[in-house]
């Protein structure tokens, strides 16, 4: 049998990347939990809808009376994977930094801000409400710089 590969092709129709802003690769909308949700809760909310982060909301403040959001990434998952991940919940197993960028900035300043805190994913939010309006993940990046047109 011979395998053939077709010609690779993006999906992706943007600007190229030294022009792009966030805005143009994006996903749009965000998978959130309460940190009280299972550890298997979140795999499975990953693993079904093929997302590698979900925003952990409402989690307890630093004494400062706010609540605050975190991130559960894939790799925060495979970490807390083992014999008794069953007794831990998402707001326990949140590790990832939440960094957020606006949709308006620059794609690079979105990469530079991922470079900088060592991380895979940005919540993407509205630059005149700070409203989260979707995820930036590196293959997003990876995606402009390979089909961004001119």
């Amino acid at each position: 049998m011979v395998a053939t590969m077709q010609p690779p092709h993006g999906s992706y129709v943007s600007r190229c990347y030294e022009k792009a802003r966030v805005s143009d690769a994006m996903r749009i909308g965000i998978f959130t939990c309460p940190p009280e949700t299972s550890l298997r809760e979140v795999a499975q909310m990953m693993a079904t809808h093929h997302i590698h982060c979900v925003v952990v909301t409402d989690m307890p403040g630093r004494g400062d009376g706010e609540r605050h959001w975190g991130v559960i990434s894939a790799l925060d998952l495979a970490r807390a994977a083992g014999p008794d991940a069953a007794d831990h919940s998402a707001g326990e197993t949140a590790a990832t930094e939440l960094v957020t960028v606006a949709a308006d900035e620059a794609l690079s300043r979105a990469a530079q801000l991922m470079g900088d805190h060592d991380i895979s994913h940005l919540v993407v939010v509205q630059s005149t409400t700070g409203k989260p309006v979707g995820v930036l993940s590196t293959l997003d990046i990876a995606g402009v710089l390979a089909w961004g047109g001119s």
